[in-house]
């Protein structure tokens, strides 16, 4: 019975802390599934509040197909999540340009309205407000409500870091003007 239990428990191994680079070592499909599990959610999460949800549903898998593909790719000096984050932008603005979409994603306010009704949940005016963003700011104020320090945003976005301030401080300024300033 002991050495049922041991057997059931070593089986039952933790996650690793990486596997992104796990599956780069190693190949194995079960790496790849952890990562997965662990960070489509959140990649496209990020990904609808820069595009519709057809569009990131279809970036999403591309970057997971990317990861097969190109697996020797990944570096250990990035996150995990910062690396896909890293693809996931720039295939969207990839496939943006591609369908040429990619100014009406700068400009949304011109196709969006402001949400009119304050009986809408905060997290869905929050949403809203995000979405008349334009696309920069819109991407770091996104990549910073995921959790990316603004070392990592700048990263993942290739822009300098006091350019990433700025446009977190422009975002900030215009959701508080759309909100109003009680809700932040």
């Amino acid at each position: 019975m002991l050495l049922a239990l041991k057997n059931w428990l070593s089986a039952n191994e933790s996650e690793p802390a990486d596997p992104l680079y796990e599956f780069k070592l190693s190949g194995d499909n079960k790496y790849l599934e952890l990562a997965i599990d662990k960070y489509n959610h959140d990649l496209y999460h990020f990904l609808l509040t820069q595009s519709d949800s057809e569009l990131a549903k279809d970036v999403c898998q591309k970057i997971w197909l990317t990861v097969v593909e190109k697996r020797q790719a990944y570096h250990t000096s990035q996150a995990p999540k910062a690396f896909l984050f890293k693809l996931a932008r720039n295939a969207l603005i990839d496939e943006l340009r591609k369908q040429n979409r990619l100014t009406y994603m700068e400009h949304p306010e011109q196709q969006l309205s402001v949400p009119a009704e304050h009986s809408v949940q905060s997290h869905q005016s929050l949403y809203d407000a995000i979405l008349l963003l334009p696309l920069q700011q819109r991407e770091a104020i996104s990549l910073q409500l995921e959790g990316f320090s603004l070392h990592q945003i700048a990263s993942i976005t290739d822009a300098p870091q006091e350019t990433i301030k700025t446009r977190l401080r422009y975002a900030r300024t215009a959701l508080k003007h759309v909100l109003g300033e009680d809700d932040e």
